[in-house]
């Protein structure tokens, strides 16, 4: 790979996913797309790059695809979950008491641990759920691991990472080598492809908006945008969770931090206890909801 195909494939990358390569990782990109060049009959990345520049839209999602982390697990970091259960949920559960829905948003769904984890959480809570209408939606620029989502189907090993024992004995049924999340824990996620760098407001406004392990791989300037559109289709009241590497201190004040509540982010402003609708246009129906 010469100096400029690498140049390219950065460019190329910035643009298309914010992934914002440095000068020095040039091996990342050769680990992940000399496979691809092999599997695609081409002989190294420097053909690659010319598909690509020759208009290969097909190549170009697959080199993106490729260079794009989907590191997930279930339950990862574990306190983001435990906020969920002990502070972000009561709290919406007294403030949409009126409207008695409530709407999630996992940014960087990947491959569907992190949402169905949320579903999971949510089942758990079945008393206090009666009667409500929870949607949750899981995008991710990928269509490659929202379909592997959509199917909820895990390898041994994928299971065994933060998935508590009882919950896989409840919430997953063994299909040969693979074991799959039941139905009903699939039929309260709702799937689609976005581009976080492109414009998502079309998704409408949100309680809750996981963003967690996606932003850390874009510039500054990328990650202010994006934080300043979150914060618009973000509830005044609502809340904003990040990855354990990723703040908004320093880079915006659309969100602030919950005090002792890491990872944890609320809109700028005082905190409101606003319970107006969000229904009709102003928060189309594009996820599943699930009825307790």
């Amino acid at each position: 790979m010469t100096p400029s195909d690498y140049d390219y494939l950065r460019r190329c990358l910035k643009d298309r996913s914010g992934l914002d390569l440095s000068t020095d990782k040039q091996y990342l990109i050769e680990s992940r797309l000399l496979p691809l060049s092999r599997k695609s009959g081409l002989s190294d990345i420097g053909e690659l790059v010319q598909k690509m520049k020759g208009g290969s839209a097909d190549i170009v999602t697959q080199v993106v695809e490729a260079m794009t982390t989907n590191e997930t697990f279930f339950f990862r970091d574990k306190l983001p979950f435990d906020h969920f259960r002990d502070m972000i949920m009561p709290e919406m559960l007294r403030a949409r008491t009126n409207r008695r829905t409530i709407r999630i948003w996992c940014a960087a769904g990947s491959t569907g641990q992190e949402p169905y984890s949320l579903a999971m959480c949510l089942k758990e809570m079945n008393a206090a759920m009666a009667g409500w209408r929870i949607e949750i939606l899981a995008t991710d620029l990928s269509q490659e691991v929202i379909e592997k989502s959509k199917a909820g189907l895990y390898s041994q090993f994928e299971v065994q990472r933060g998935l508590p024992i009882q919950l896989l004995v409840k919430y997953f049924k063994q299909a040969g080598e693979y074991w799959q999340i039941n139905a009903d824990i699939r039929a309260m996620v709702q799937h689609r492809q976005v581009n976080l760098l492109h414009d998502f407001s079309q998704l409408g406004i949100f309680d809750v908006i996981f963003c967690r392990n996606v932003l850390i791989y874009f510039d500054q300037d990328t990650k202010i945008n994006v934080f300043q559109r979150l914060a618009r289709s973000t509830e005044p009241d609502g809340f904003l969770v990040l990855g354990a590497a990723e703040t908004v201190v320093g880079l915006t004040d659309v969100f602030k931090p919950c005090l002792e509540r890491r990872g944890l982010y609320r809109p700028g402003g005082s905190p409101t206890t606003s319970t107006k609708m969000t229904t009709g246009a102003h928060a189309p129906k594009v996820a599943a909801a699930a009825g307790f």
